[in-house]
C-alpha cells in the first residue's frame, strides 16, 4: 500500500500512534511501559496496523519522537558520566555563570551538575582562541585518566576542551587513546556535540549528551530491531527539538537534541492549522499526560532559538536549571498534565504538580495501585470524562477511587465535599497554565488577547476554554486529532538538518574564502542527513549569522543570503544586522564594528503538499446531534450544568451546538462551558467562540 507513514509519540503516561495511509489518518493510545518504552512503542503500532487492516511492511516510514532523554535528565536517571576537561577548567560546569540567578533568594538552590566533582578529571593541554596549540596534549596523562575511568565503572564520557571549536585535535587524540584503553565506552565531544564558543554551554551540552547517551542509544537500538522484528522494514527517523527529523544513527550519536522532541509536534501541528484558519497570531497548547507546553505563533511560526533550559529549580526563572545549546522551538513546559498529583501543603493551599502518577501506577482512577489524585481524577469527579469510554473504551476507570483520593488528599485536609476539592483542583492547574502563558507572553513582548488558542494533546480539549476565559481570548480551536496530537504534527515535519560553527569574522575584513569554506563543510554536513527523505520536496537552504557589535557581550542571528559570497558581501551583512538591531532595540550604535560569531545552515525537505489531502468545500450550519445529557462542573458558573454530550463522528463540517457541552472522541474530550458556541469547520476542526454577552 503506498503512501503509508506512522508516527509515534511516548510520553510519560500514553504512547500516541497515528497511521497516515491515502484514505486518511488512524490512530491509538496505549499505557507507556517506562521500564521498557519499545514494548509500548510496538504494542501501538500493532492496534493501529489491526484497526487499518495494513500489513507492517506496508509502512514506508517511521517518525517518533520521545521525551525519554528529557525525563533522565529531570529525574536524574542517566548513565554514570565523566568529564575530561583542559587542566584548571573541570569547575566549569560548578561554575556556571558565576551570578546569583535570584538574588534576592539568600538560600537560592543551584541545579547541581550532571558530574559530580570527583568524575570532572583534567588532561594537560591547550589551545588559543585561534586554534594555535599553546600546551600539546599530554598523552600519558590521559592515559592515567582511563585507569579511574575503569576504577569508577563510568559508563559515558564527556570531553570538552578550551577553544576545541576553533582546533578540535586534541579532543579526537583524547577520545582515540580513551578508547583504546576502555572499549565500550560511550564518548562525546564538544566540537562534535556543540561547535561553538562560550565554555560553559558547551561543555554543559556536552555533559548532557554523554549523560542520556547510553540510555537513548540502547533503547534506539533495541526499538529498530523490535520494529524489523514484526516485519516492519522501512526507514525509521527521529523527530528533534527543533522540529525536524534526523536519522537513528545521527540520534544515537547526539541524543540531546531529541531533549524537548514530543512537545516539538505539538507546535508543528499548531502551526499547520493556524495556517489551515488564517489565524495568524495564535497559541498552540500541548497538554499530556505529565506535562503541558505553550507555544507562542507570531505570522504562523514559532519563535526558534539555540538556547534551552532543563531541569529548572524554579520554573520560570532563567539561570536556574542547565543549559543547552541545541537547535529547539521556544516554549514554556510546566508539569500540569492528566497525572499530575494534587495534594494540599503546609499552608492548606491546593498544589497541582509538577509530580506526576505517570502510566504506572498512574492516576487513583485507573486502579492501577495509584492512591494520590490527579487531573485526570478531578475531571472524572466533575463529569468531564466517561468512565466506561475513557481512551476509546481501552480503559475502564473507576469513579469511586477517584472520589476517595480526592477526599482523602484534598477534602479532609480542608473540610470540603469531593466535588469541591476536585473543582479546586482543576481550576489551581488551569490558573498555572494561564499564568505561564501570560509570563511567556510578557517575556517576549507578545500580547495574548487577540490570539486564537490552539490546544492538542488528550487533556488540553477539557481545559482550554477555561483557561481562554482566563486569558480573555475568544477563539479556541480543538483540532481533527488533537488527542494525538503530536504525532500528526510528526507526520507534517521536514527532513532537516542544523549544522553550526563558531568562528570569528570582523564584517569590514570580510573573508569570503574562509566563510564559504565554513557554510561548504555545513552544508557537507547536514546533507548526509537530509538525502535521506524519500517522497519530500526538493532541498532549501537558508544561513544564519549570530552577530553582535564588536565589545559586547551576546548576539543576534540574523538571517543572510544562501549563496557564494565575495569580499564585497561584508557590508550587505551587516546592513543586515542594523536592520534586525533596529526591530529589536529602535536603534542602531553609529562607529561600531560588527562582527559574526557563529553560523549556521539549515537544510530541510518538506512533505509534499499532496500528503494532506484534498482542500475542504465550504459547508452548511447544521445543529450537531446530541446523544445525551449529563451534568458536568463550569467553573465559570461556579456549579454543576447540564450538559449535552456529542459524539464527534457525528459531528460533520458545518455541525453546530451550543454550550454547555462536551464533545467525545476516542483520545480526548473537549469541554464546551456555558459562555461558548461550537461548530465545526470545513476541515474537520472544533472551533468554538465565546459569545459576546459572556
Amino acid at each position: 500500500m503506498d503512501g503509508c507513514r506512522l508516527a509515534v509519540d511516548i510520553g510519560g503516561t500514553f504512547t500516541d500512534v497515528v497511521l497516515q495511509t491515502q484514505s486518511g489518518f488512524t490512530s491509538g493510545k496505549v499505557l507507556t511501559t517506562g521500564h521498557a518504552p519499545e514494548q509500548g512503542v510496538i504494542q501501538g503500532i500493532q492496534l493501529v496496523l489491526g484497526k487499518a487492516g495494513v500489513a507492517p511492511s506496508d509502512v514506508e516510514l517511521i517518525i517518533h519522537g520521545t521525551t525519554l532523554a528529557t525525563n533522565a535528565i529531570i529525574e536524574r536517571r542517566g548513565a554514570r558520566t565523566a568529564l575530561i576537561a583542559t587542566q584548571g577548567f573541570r569547575d566549569t560546569l560548578e561554575f556556571a555563570f558565576g551570578h546569583r540567578f535570584d538574588q534576592y533568594d539568600l538560600e537560592m538552590t543551584r541545579p547541581p551538575p550532571l558530574v559530580a566533582r570527583p568524575w570532572r578529571l583534567e588532561a594537560p593541554e591547550r589551545v588559543a582562541s585561534d586554534g594555535s596549540v599553546l600546551l600539546p596534549l599530554d598523552e600519558d596523562a590521559v592515559r592515567k585518566l582511563a585507569t579511574t575511568l575503569r576504577d569508577e565503572k563510568i559508563e559515558s564520557l564527556a570531553i570538552s576542551f578550551m577553544h576545541s571549536y576553533r582546533n578540535p585535535d586534541h579532543e579526537a587524540r583524547t577520545a582515540e587513546i580513551i578508547a583504546q584503553e576502555c572499549p565500550g565506552l560511550y564518548i562525546s565531544l564538544s566540537h562534535q556535540v556543540c561547535p561553538e564558543i562560550r565554555e560553559y554551554e558547551r561543555t554543559s551540552t556536552t555533559v548532557g549528551n554523554a549523560y542520556v547517551q547510553p540510555l537513548m542509544a540502547t533503547y534506539l537500538g533495541r526499538l529498530a530491531e523490535q520494529i524489523k522484528g514484526i516485519g516492519a522494514h522501512c526507514p525509521l527517523l527521529m523527530i528533534m527539538s527543533s522540529g525536524s527529523l534526523t536519522s537513528v544513527e545521527t540520534s544515537q550519536r547526539f541524543p540531546i537534541r531529541l531533549v524537548e522532541s514530543g512537545p516539538a509536534g505539538g507546535a508543528i501541528l499548531g502551526q499547520h492549522i493556524a495556517r489551515e484558519l488564517g489565524a495568524a497570531q495564535s497559541i498552540a497548547l500541548d497538554m499530556g499526560g505529565t506535562t503541558a507546553k505553550i507555544i507562542l505563533l507570531n505570522d504562523y511560526e514559532p519563535r526558534h532559538s539555540r538556547t534551552l533550559e532543563v531541569a529548572r529549580m524554579y520554573r520560570f526563572l532563567p539561570g536556574s536549571g542547565l543549559p543547552l545549546r541545541i537547535p529547539v522551538i521556544d516554549m514554556i513546559e510546566i508539569g500540569a498534565g492528566g497525572g499530575s498529583i494534587a495534594h494540599v501543603d503546609t499552608l492548606s493551599r491546593i498544589k497541582v504538580g509538577p509530580e506526576s502518577a505517570g502510566s504506572s501506577p498512574g492516576p487513583a482512577c485507573y486502579g492501577l495501585g495509584g492512591t494520590h489524585p490527579t487531573i485526570t481524577d478531578s475531571d472524572l469527579v466533575l463529569g468531564k470524562l466517561e468512565a466506561d469510554t475513557f481512551a476509546g473504551g481501552t480503559m475502564k476507570l473507576d469513579t469511586q477511587k477517584a472520589r476517595d483520593a480526592l477526599e482523602a488528599d484534598v477534602g479532609r485536609p480542608l473540610d470540603i465535599d469531593v466535588a469541591a476539592a476536585a473543582a479546586g483542583v482543576v481550576e489551581i492547574v488551569d490558573e498555572n497554565m494561564a499564568n505561564a502563558t501570560r509570563v511567556h507572553a510578557t517575556d517576549n513582548g507578545d500580547e495574548i488577547e487577540s490570539r486564537v488558542l490552539i490546544a492538542t494533546g488528550g487533556a488540553a480539549p477539557l481545559h482550554a476554554a477555561r483557561i481562554a476565559q482566563k486569558l480573555d481570548i475568544s477563539t479556541v480551536v480543538i483540532p481533527t486529532g488533537a488527542g494525538v496530537g503530536s504525532a500528526h504534527g510528526f507526520l507534517r515535519a521536514p527532513v532537516a538538518y542544523e549544522a553550526v560553527n563558531s568562528s570569528l569574522v570582523s564584517l569590514d575584513k570580510f573573508d569570503a574564502a574562509q566563510v564559504n569554506g565554513i557554510f561548504a563543510k555545513l552544508r557537507a554536513e547536514a546533507e548526509t542527513i537530509v538525502s535521506l527523505a524519500s517522497n519530500y520536496e526538493k532541498t532549501t537552504e537558508r544561513r544564519f549569522a549570530d552577530m553582535r557589535y564588536r565589545g559586547q557581550g551576546h548576539e543576534l542571528s540574523v538571517e543572510i543570503p544562501a549563496r557564494e559570497y565575495t569580499d564585497a558581501d561584508g557590508d550587505e551583512l551587516a546592513e543586515l544586522f542594523h536592520a534586525q538591531y533596529r526591530k529589536n532595540y529602535n536603534r542602531t550604535i553609529p562607529n561600531l564594528r560588527v562582527e559574526a560569531l557563529t553560523w549556521m545552515l539549515v537544510l530541510s525537505r518538506n512533505p509534499h503538499a499532496s500528503s494532506e489531502g484534498p482542500k475542504p468545500e465550504s459547508v452548511n450550519a447544521t445543529p450537531a446531534p446530541i446523544a445525551y445529557t449529563k451534568q458536568v462542573f463550569d467553573a465559570a458558573v461556579g456549579n454543576f450544568v447540564t450538559a449535552s454530550v456529542i459524539m464527534r463522528e457525528q459531528a460533520k463540517p458545518g455541525s453546530t451546538f451550543r454550550g454547555p457541552a462536551l464533545v467525545m472522541e476516542d483520545q480526548t474530550t473537549t469541554f464546551v462551558p456555558s459562555a461558548f458556541d461550537g461548530s465545526v469547520s470545513p476541515q474537520g476542526h472544533l472551533v468554538l467562540q465565546r459569545r459576546s454577552e459572556s
